[in-house]
């Protein structure tokens, strides 16, 4: 069974949410499922150490470089507003470019280069990009307090499954180091939260790339597993069918709003992330008659990311896309637990990319569609399209009008829609357990 529903916040939906709230409030800690946040992409912390094999780039760009380490050498390295300065963002992008292994198949780091994700378990790399820089790099932050201000506690109750986001998952048959650690890591903390709470499945809540994991993660999984841990997955601002922005990013680079940063300098890198790949137009979604980039002399649909690829002077992507990525753009199939998305709507969002005659270094004019800003409303609300004459599973959509991508995580409306929804599914669960 599917449910829908459309909201901009009126009056009634507002009070209704505040009831929510209250009765969630008024309710003991224990009553609460326990909630696991799964970030997007950037949405967390990462850490590095540089080895004797890292070469740097240039000599700004040595070992020495941050000076503040811990003592086993270890710095964080997203975020680092060092990236912000030119000669930074060279080495900044240098230390977080990912290798595809042809003969492997897999993908790996830097050269001398090694990374860890800090604080698995917890919300505290979730919270601030940069601890030291609270108001311009808050992220779940607004989010995390209201949870609090509901009874739940990190640690106890409330969870962070924070990951390596620049790496991906792959079809069956191809290995996944990193990404297939993240699925056993997650899926242990689910066990460990279900079981230090009195065996109460959990709740699964991801912001963006976090969806598409958590989804892939659920159908991994016997459906007796997920019908036993998991009570819902409530996914914000997924991007199901990836994203034309993403096409911007391999052609041109992209800042991602940062001010001063210079595209082309981390162009190399993004295009290296085996996650942006996945994030690219899904063609069961766009339409192959739908023009996403326009050159003088080509036009490319989502049918033709391979030919974009190797247009763009990228053919190295070409192979993992088309056997690694592709294969799983259509694995989307229904996990058989309830489902809420909540989505922005009304931002605009790129829709079409136009390139003159001087190609893709420089950047595009763009034709802007409807969208969160960063994923179009196509890919937003492509479950619903996807299964929309499914009987076995319950899908709850919730649009929010203004919400961008990240902002709906902070702005005050958007997360009162959001813990609302998570107060709705536990009062739900109360409900039938009293019966």
């Amino acid at each position: 069974m599917k449910q829908s529903e459309t909201s901009n916040m009126p009056l009634l939906v507002s009070t209704v949410l505040m009831l929510y709230t209250c009765q969630a409030s008024s309710s003991s800690a224990s009553n609460l499922h326990p909630l696991i946040l799964v970030p997007g992409s950037g949405g967390n912390q990462l850490e590095a150490r540089l080895t004797s094999s890292y070469a740097p780039s240039s000599l700004l760009c040595n070992r020495w470089y941050p000076v503040p380490k811990t003592k086993d050498g270890w710095f964080r390295l997203w975020f680092d507003p060092s990236v912000l300065l030119a000669p930074f963002t060279k080495c900044f992008a240098d230390r977080m470019t990912l290798y595809y292994d042809p003969d492997m198949d897999d993908y790996h780091n830097a050269p001398g280069v090694q990374t860890r994700v800090p604080h698995f378990g917890s919300t505290t790399s979730l919270l601030y990009l940069d601890p030291h820089l609270k108001k311009i790099t808050a992220y779940m932050a607004p989010l995390v307090k209201s949870l609090e201000q509901i009874g739940y506690e990190d640690g106890k109750t409330l969870f962070g499954a924070p990951y390596d986001f620049r790496y991906g998952l792959a079809a069956e048959g191809h290995p996944t180091r990193v990404g297939s650690k993240f699925l056993e890591d997650l899926k242990a903390l689910i066990e460990k939260a279900s079981s230090s709470n009195g065996g109460k499945p959990v709740v699964l809540v991801t912001h963006s790339l976090g969806g598409l994991f958590v989804l892939q993660f659920l159908n991994r999984n016997p459906l007796p597993w997920r019908r036993k841990f998991v009570r819902h997955f409530l996914a914000i601002s997924a991007p199901w069918g990836g994203t034309v922005e993403e096409m911007l990013t391999f052609a041109s680079g992209y800042s991602l709003g940062v001010p001063l940063v210079e595209p082309l300098l981390v162009r190399e890198e993004q295009r290296s992330s085996e996650s942006n790949l996945w994030l690219m137009p899904n063609p069961n979604f766009f339409a192959r008659s739908k023009p996403l980039v326009i050159t003088p002399n080509d036009t490319y649909s989502a049918y033709d990311i391979a030919e974009f690829l190797n247009d763009i002077g990228f053919p190295q992507g070409v192979r993992p896309y088309k056997t690694r990525v592709l294969p799983m753009m259509g694995q989307l199939a229904a996990p058989g637990v309830p489902i809420s998305c909540v989505v922005g709507s009304g931002v605009r969002t790129p829709e079409t990319l136009f390139y003159g005659g001087n190609g893709f270094d420089e950047q595009p004019e763009i034709v802007y569609g409807d969208g969160d800003g960063t994923v179009n409303m196509v890919s937003l609300l492509g479950l619903e399209s996807l299964w929309d004459n499914l009987e076995n599973q319950t899908l709850n959509v919730i649009k929010i009008g203004g919400a961008s991508h990240t902002e709906i995580l902070k702005d005050e409306g958007s997360v009162a829609q959001i813990v609302g929804e998570i107060s709705r599914i536990n009062s739900i669960s109360m409900y039938n357990s009293a019966k």
